[in-house]
């Protein structure tokens, strides 16, 4: 029975863990059956982030496909520099002038989704805040001394970074073990006069939105993938049945 089990449970796949990496504070939590929130995260995409960087292994015609959207609403709404719904969803910068203004080209992400994460992605673009040392004059702390101005400030609004050193349940403050360094608790706030055009409720939404877009947008099969699996496994467990049977049969006048 117990190599039954063992047999059994090797027809599953094992779930890989990536090892790396500062955790990230948020998660996304994405489900791309809600076609809605993908069109929704291609429009907010498109208006905010298109201009600088491209998602260029990935087609218009195949979004709209996939989104269910169609190729005269795509044309009109999400089709910006006058391309064919066949061609690849490049940007409108040119990368000499992108690597002058930027220091460096600003990177395709087409599979930004599959590399990072969802998580990653959604908590990075929640933690943008105020820093005057940097050159677009924000930071963040999922990517520090990141390289790219905030290109959602509008609607989120100005965060501040808000550091106060730790302390234990007698007030006593948390030093470093080998620093001796105060050990600091950090928050982002977004002081009165300084909100964006979107509450917070709506704003990790559109963030929520632009993630699941980018996450179809690195694996536009996956969704059929997943039918799918459901399917091969059922098909294999059935295979397993009739293997364990038939080995009994032959195995019936060893024994």
């Amino acid at each position: 029975m117990k190599k039954l089990l063992i047999a059994f449970a090797s027809l599953f796949p094992m779930m890989a863990i990536a090892a790396g990496g500062a955790p990230v504070p948020y998660k996304a939590n994405i489900d791309l059956h809600d076609k809605a929130s993908l069109e929704r995260g291609l429009d907010l995409f498109q208006k905010h982030c298109s201009g600088c960087h491209s998602t260029e292994y990935q087609r218009y015609e195949r979004v709209a496909n996939d989104l269910g959207i169609s190729i005269d609403d795509m044309r009109a709404k999400y089709i910006l520099d006058g391309a064919k719904p066949g061609e690849l969803m490049t940007n409108a910068i040119p990368g000499k002038e992108a690597a002058k203004w930027f220091g460096a080209t600003p990177p395709d992400l087409t599979l930004v989704g599959r590399v990072r994460g969802e998580d990653w992605l959604y908590s990075y673009l929640k933690t943008f805040y105020k820093d005057s040392s940097r050159p677009f004059g924000v930071n963040n702390t999922v990517f520090p001394s990141v390289g790219m101005p905030h290109v959602l400030q509008d609607l989120q609004g100005v965060q501040e970074q808000v550091c106060k050193e730790a302390k234990d349940e007698n007030g006593k403050v948390i030093t470093d073990d080998v620093t001796k360094e105060p050990k600091m608790i950090c928050e982002l706030v977004i002081p009165k006069g300084k909100e964006g055009s979107m509450t917070p409720e709506q704003y990790d939404q559109a963030v929520k939105d632009i993630t699941g877009f980018l996450v179809y947008s690195a694996e536009p099969v996956r969704l059929e993938r997943e039918a799918l699996g459901k399917y091969v496994l059922g098909f294999l467990f059935f295979l397993f049945v009739l293997s364990y049977f038939l080995k009994k049969e032959y195995w019936r006048d060893v024994h």
